[in-house]
């Protein structure tokens, strides 16, 4: 095992820096010597506990929000964002409902309109210089006005069935804050440090965070971290950490590093949070980190470190060692002997719940697993990793997918084995490549032939037709180069004595580079044809290869020995052990540098942001530590060039120095190159944080917390600005700012606060809105600061919390870019080739040369259409000058940097950050002036205007471009289909496909027509119409069998109805890469109703008509004889109730007497009958006069 570090030639380290000192002195200088001081920005996270707290740190394992910041929001009343004033909006309007899903929530609560939230962390940001105080240099940077700027950087997810692909960023500026620490004797502040929110996005879990200064105070460089949630932790009832995976390990023992052979890190590039690394010999432990090894933990693994033999797996020996290891977006896999795990982690801003797992899962557990295989780069929507077997399933790969956390497991090929594919007996899968974009695995294979020796093949599989086929057949020995450089072996080369010995491939989807390794390296871009690199000795053995996939290569031996190859050229560079490597210890020892120990041990390699990095266990004064540092590729080659390439000639009585620059030119610049964020798909928000009214500027936590809220509902604008109504202003925070607007102009007007005002605006959809229902001028916000009156000694600027459109270019070239179809990317680039300077001598011409990985696509061949961001083709652009690799560098603030090759990848397809939108305001304008009138409902929805149904609908829509904020118009052509509807928006219902084709179908015969159009383009089969923003427009049919026909009204007017309409361009646009899908409700009234309902309406209607008017003609005329009836009968009623009367009266009487004497009782009751009968006898005498006087009619 040789170390990472060389032991300490004396000699040789002193003629090296005598070399190295005569080239500081001469007037050729290889990079600039500053005065500046060396300092660096430092990044840690806390939770709200842990504010202002010396020394404190926390792990990114939250990932709910905080509903306490509302708290602190409910203290503002007087202020832009008083949740009071927001209440209000609410009165006398129609409340819509939204369901608010907050960022980093795996719950979807439907918040009310006054709830504030806030993200879990915050980012505490100090810096340090060599040589001085921290506390001191924070201080004195705050008291000269600098101000950390930090830009946060979201992953984009793998998922991008659930979640939305983009590119977002957002700009904050720290705020300063007193830590808590003990009192001291400075009046203003001991210790202090900058804070910012650590803003967490549903669907990501890989953040960068960049941090820079304001240009303000000391001179500080740029500084990435990596902040990455990590959710193999939990978080116990005593609030302490634990992890789910297994238990940590607190000693690093030196027998786990020292002597042991290094391993590959594999994992998904730009996706994985979270790094592991096993091959610690005899333990089921791993290294496990989420910062990229700048810190890290030994965890020992909960598996079971079992494994059962059988008849069928070859007999191997029994080890505790973790051999493989790869780490995707959510999910750990690890290979233990013959056994695979896998683990997931608690993601919720992924899954949406808590799919984690409670162990570690074994999977394929009767398979003989010897090796697993990483795919690097998702695609589909999902994660890929192969596991190789051995035994009764020889020649087969077990093809995994990782989705949402699910793991599942397919074998390949999937109706016979390779080896019977390739019509052969014996053969043995020794590595396998996934390419995504062919949805192809490329398989080397081992074949044992009885008549010959073994030899190798490179086979395809094909995934979908399962077809395999032999690409190529590895040379049996390794080639003779002859003295060059390279070799394109085409089978007529001779050949040396050394067998080939294949170990595995390599794959860049970028450029189309396939590497084949072993004892030889072999590479091609068609994977048919390939070139032997002579360079590389075939006395040693590659044993892993790194990749960067931005056009650097790094070689490990089996020796340790680290090699480097720039892709597109052919010269493979020792880096270690070489005098370049001497020189550069022997310097980093002379300054003390803790990164560099006599005892050295390389654990692993691998890159970051472009950069090679090691990392390493030390041993110094017999301690062991383990570290993550640069390997410096171009000062490397700058001093092996130097302490070779160079000449002493006498002249005179003294020597001279001479060097070859074997450099062609002198200067590389960019220039004109355009704006980058139509190509990056960057969006970026800045924020910065509310001003406090406390004279040295220093913020509270109440202040930091409003902080929190702010960038919370500023990151909230922008996941939910996916309205299928176009706003009239196309940025997300508008609704944020539009009212601020109108309360400037009205403040310029100078009405008074109390005077009339605008109608109040519709109310925000969800927590965090600034609205007033009576506009305040954002003066007298100003005015309140300036006086500091404001509430809570907080004052928002609305104007702080904006979304950026016009990044300008740092004339370099983006780290990629996307190209739509017809679109192009242009820059102009300078090469400077001046005389040489005195002790130089310019040995070659410049040539520059541009290598496209893939030609075919200038003429914008791609097979599909994809949504956007969706299915993009990888390919890359290569600048090249000739002859500048490895020769060629630029000096920067930050080191040398290689110039002359430049690599930019580029994604082919639909950009991110595009949308179609249906255009309200144009489509009511153009109908207004087509229909000479508009009638909306008679209710009112300014969120959804309505449309007549006998008028002629002319739809528009709008390409809205939520980076560049550019909304034009669709010039396209597109489909529409009425995909659901019903009476009212709660009775929506989904229509299936046959209900689809019968109810927009010009073909249909059924008589289910909703709409029909006078044009006459349609798709292929003539299934469907096909319109564009010049159609004739839509007439509205409903006709007898489609839902819309006969909709009853529920109330006295017209009937309506709510369409659900998909209007895409899928498969009749050729402008443009993108598939638009738009799907939005359209609310049309005055529907007519059928004609038999019709009908039945005009027959009762008229029923009762006519039958008022027979019952009004009859009352007329017999109106005098009811009268006269009418009187009898009250006539007679009122007698009868008369005589009832007296009757009572008369029995009354007779009662009050009823008390006295027999004889006066007996007289009384004569009396009563005497007298009764004298009144009958007079009615009977009345009676008869009456009749007798009545004449004879």
């Amino acid at each position: 095992m040789s170390p990472a570090g060389p032991a300490w030639p004396r000699l040789r380290v002193l003629q090296a820096l005598w070399a190295l000192l005569v080239v500081l002195l001469a007037p050729w200088r290889l990079w600039a010597i500053k005065n500046t001081q060396e300092c660096t920005w430092q990044v840690v996270l806390n939770n709200f506990e842990t504010v202002g707290k010396k020394d404190a740190s926390d792990r990114f394992v939250d990932q709910e929000p905080l509903y306490t910041v509302d708290k602190v929001f409910s203290l503002l009343v007087d202020a832009p964002i008083d949740p009071d004033e927001v209440r209000g909006l609410v009165s006398g309007k129609r409340e819509r409902s939204w369901t608010c899903t907050p960022l980093g929530s795996g719950h979807l609560p439907t918040l009310s309109l006054q709830t504030y939230l806030g993200f879990p962390y915050y980012l505490k940001i100090n810096y340090s210089c060599k040589g001085e105080s921290s506390e001191a240099l924070v201080r004195k940077g705050h008291l000269t006005g600098l101000k950390p700027v930090v830009l946060v950087t979201f992953q984009s997810p793998v998922n991008f069935h659930r979640w939305k692909i983009e590119q977002l960023q957002i700009q904050m500026e720290a705020a300063p804050f007193r830590s808590k620490a003990e009192r001291c004797n400075a009046e203003e502040v001991c210790l202090m440090s900058w804070y910012t929110p650590m803003p967490i996005k549903n669907g990501s879990v890989v953040m960068r965070v960049d941090v820079s200064s304001n240009g303000l105070g000391p001179f500080i460089p740029n500084k990435r971290f990596r902040v990455n949630i990590n959710g193999f932790l939990e978080r116990q009832r005593d609030n302490t950490l634990q992890f789910t995976v297994g238990n940590e390990l607190f000693n690093l023992i030196p027998r786990y590093f020292v002597n042991v052979p290094s391993r590959p890190l594999w994992y998904t590039v730009d996706q994985a949070p979270v790094f592991i690394l096993g091959g610690i010999p005899e333990e089921k432990a791993i290294l496990l980190t989420d910062t990229n090894f700048k810190d890290f933990f030994l965890v020992e693994l909960s598996i079971d470190s079992c494994w059962v033999g059988s008849f069928y797996c070859p007999p191997t020996s029994f080890t505790a060692t973790i051999y493989d290891a790869i780490a995707t977006e959510s999910t750990l896999f690890i290979r233990q002997n013959q056994l695979i795990y896998y683990f997931t982690g608690t993601y919720t801003t992924l899954h949406e719940s808590n799919r984690g797992s409670e162990r570690w899962v074994r999977v394929l557990a009767n398979e003989c697993i010897k090796k697993l295989c990483p795919v690097h780069f998702h695609s589909n929507g999902s994660e890929y990793v192969m596991a190789l077997t051995t035994g009764k399933h020889e020649g087969y790969v077990h093809f995994g997918t990782i989705t949402d956390g699910r793991v599942s497991f397919e074998l390949l090929p999937r109706q016979r084995s390779v080896c019977n594919g390739i019509l052969v007996v014996n053969c043995s899968i020794t590595w396998a490549v996934f390419i995504a974009g062919d949805y192809n695995l490329l398989l080397l294979v081992e074949i044992e032939d009885p008549s010959t020796r073994k030899y190798f093949q490179v086979v395809s599989y094909d995934l979908v037709s399962d077809y395999l086929v032999v690409l190529y057949t590895i040379p049996e020995f390794i080639p003779d180069a002859r003295g060059l450089e390279f070799l394109m072996v085409l089978g007529t080369e001779s050949y040396t004595n050394f067998p080939m010995v294949p170990k595995g491939m390599s794959y860049n989807p970028y450029n189309n580079l396939l590497f084949i390794w072993g004892n030889f390296l072999l590479q091609s871009y068609n994977s048919e044809n390939f070139i032997y690199l002579a360079d590389f000795p075939k006395e040693l053995s590659i044993k892993y290869l790194v990749n960067s996939f931005y056009g650097d290569t790094a070689i490990v031996t089996e020796t340790e020995e680290i090699w480097y190859l720039l892709e597109g050229s052919y010269q493979v560079y020792k880096l270690f052990p070489s005098k370049g490597w001497e020189v550069h210890v022997s310097l980093q020892v002379m300054q003390q540098s803790s990164l560099y120990a006599p005892n050295e041990t390389m654990v692993t390699l691998f890159y970051e942001d472009h950069r090679l990095y090691q990392l390493v266990y030390l041993i110094d004064n017999q301690q062991g530590r383990l570290v993550k540092r640069l390997v410096p590729v171009e000062q490397l080659l700058m001093y092996q060039q130097i302490s070779t390439d160079y000449l002493l000639e006498r002249q005179g009585s003294h020597l001279t120095l001479s060097f070859t620059n074997f450099c062609p030119f002198t200067v590389m610049r960019l220039r004109d190159l355009p704006n980058p964020q139509i190509y990056t798909r960057q969006e970026r928000y800045r924020a910065q944080p509310p001003r406090v009214l406390e004279p040295g500027g220093f913020h509270s936590d109440n202040s930091l917390a409003v902080y929190q809220g702010l960038v919370y509902y500023l990151l909230w604008l922008h996941s939910k600005y996916d309205k299928p109504y176009a706003d009239p202003v196309h940025d997300p925070t508008w609704r944020w700012w539009k009212n601020k607007k109108q309360d400037q102009v009205r403040g310029e007007g100078g009405e008074s606060v109390g005077g009339p005002s605008p109608d109040p605006p519709s109310p925000s959809p969800c927590p965090g809105t600034v609205f007033a229902p009576h506009p305040v001028p954002q003066d007298y916000y100003f005015y309140l600061a300036s006086n500091w009156r404001s509430a809570g000694s907080v004052h928002v600027d609305m104007a702080s919390y904006e979304k950026i459109y016009d990044l300008k270019a740092e004339n370099e070239l983006p780290e990629r870019i996307f190209l739509d179809k017809g679109t192009s990317y242009r820059f102009s680039v300078f090469l400077t080739a001046g005389e040489p300077e005195p002790l130089c001598t310019v040995q070659s011409k410049v040539g520059l040369a541009v290598v496209l990985a893939d030609p075919e696509c200038i003429e914008a061949v791609v097979k599909e259409k994809g949504i956007s961001g969706h299915h993009l083709m990888k390919t890359s652009m290569l600048l090249k000058v000739v002859g500048s690799s490895g020769h060629c560098f630029q000096n920067t603030h930050q080191g040398p940097r290689m110039q002359g090759n430049l690599m930019v990848p580029v994604l082919i397809g639909c950009p991110p950050g595009k949308r179609l939108a249906f255009d309200i305001t144009y489509t009511l304008e153009y109908n207004r002036l087509q229909n000479k009138h508009y009638f909306d409902c008679v209710h009112v929805d300014p969120e959804m205007p309505c449309f007549l149904f006998r008028d002629i609908f002319y739809p528009f829509f709008l390409i809205q471009d939520l980076v560049t904020g550019d909304s034009g118009s669709f010039q396209g052509s597109y489909v529409l289909k009425v995909v659901g509807g019903g009476p009212t928006l709660d009775t929506i219902k989904e229509y299936s496909e046959e209900d689809i084709y019968r109810f927009n179908s010009p073909l249909d015969k059924t008589g289910s027509l909703i709409w029909t159009t006078r044009n006459t383009t349609t798709t292929e089969d003539s299934a469907f119409n096909i319109l564009s923003h010049n159609s004739l427009g839509i007439e509205w049919l409903c006709m007898e069998n489609s839902p819309c026909h006969d909709t009853i009204p529920h109330s006295i007017f017209a009937s309506e109805f709510f369409f659900k309409v998909l209007v895409s361009n899928r498969g009749v646009d050729k402008s443009t890469y993108c598939d638009y899908q738009l799907t939005f409700q359209l609310h049309i009234h005055g529907l007519p109703l059928s004609a038999r309902r019709a009908f039945l309406i005009l027959m009762v209607s008229a029923s009762l008509i006519v039958g008022l008017v027979i019952l009004y003609v009859i009352s007329c005329l017999l109106s005098p004889y009811v009268v006269k009836v009418c009187n009898v009968l009250c006539w007679k009623i009122n007698n009868i109730v008369a005589w009832e009367s007296y009757i009572y009266s008369v029995a009354s009487d007779t009662r009050a007497f009823s008390n006295t004497s027999g004889t006066k009782s007996g007289e009384s009751s004569g009396g009563i009958s005497r007298v009764v009968s004298m009144v009958a006898g007079e009615n009977k005498t009345d009676t008869k006069e009456t009749l007798r006087k009545k004449p004879i009619s």
